[in-house]
């Protein structure tokens, strides 16, 4: 797996890009434009240009594209065809972390009877902190990353 200069894959080329990797199948201008919310399809088509040009995409004789290569993004990790931000992994890590430190420290002083001592909230705070700041930042991210290739627009019936 390769990675990407990620000024060049980034935003909504990013989306469409993650949108064609989680489609796993060829997509066209016109699907992409109402999967990623865009304006028009010649604007999914300049970014489903964009990404042939960067090597990621293939146009098939049906003027469809197909995923080509699937690079590394920066400040990301691919979960089979999903793109997840690593702030949320992160946040695991410290909530392991929170885990072990009430398991092992404050579950045993409450059973005891005794009070924690100020000491246990020094102990805690960071890594709760920490979890609930990573754990955020990456929601956000993914959000960021998921906004328009995650919802499709509701279709009129007739």
């Amino acid at each position: 797996m390769t990675h990407l200069n990620t000024e060049e894959l980034e935003g909504t080329t990013l989306n469409i890009y993650a949108y064609a990797i989680k489609e796993g199948k060829p997509v066209g201008p016109r699907e992409v434009m109402r999967a990623t919310n865009l304006t028009s399809p010649s604007i999914a088509h300049w970014h489903l240009q964009k990404l042939e040009s960067l090597g990621l995409l293939a146009k098939n004789e049906y003027g469809e594209y197909a995923v080509k290569e699937k690079v590394g993004v920066s400040g990301h990790l691919w979960i089979g065809r999903t793109l997840v931000p690593r702030l949320i992994f992160y946040s695991f890590f410290f909530m392991g972390i929170l885990l072990v430190e009430i398991g092992l420290v404050a579950l045993p002083l409450i059973t005891q009877g005794n009070a924690p001592d100020v000491y246990l909230y020094y102990l805690v705070s960071p890594t709760a902190i920490a979890t609930v700041l990573f754990l955020g930042e990456g929601i956000w991210l993914r959000k960021k990353t998921r906004t328009e290739n995650g919802r499709r627009k509701p279709q009129a019936t007739k």
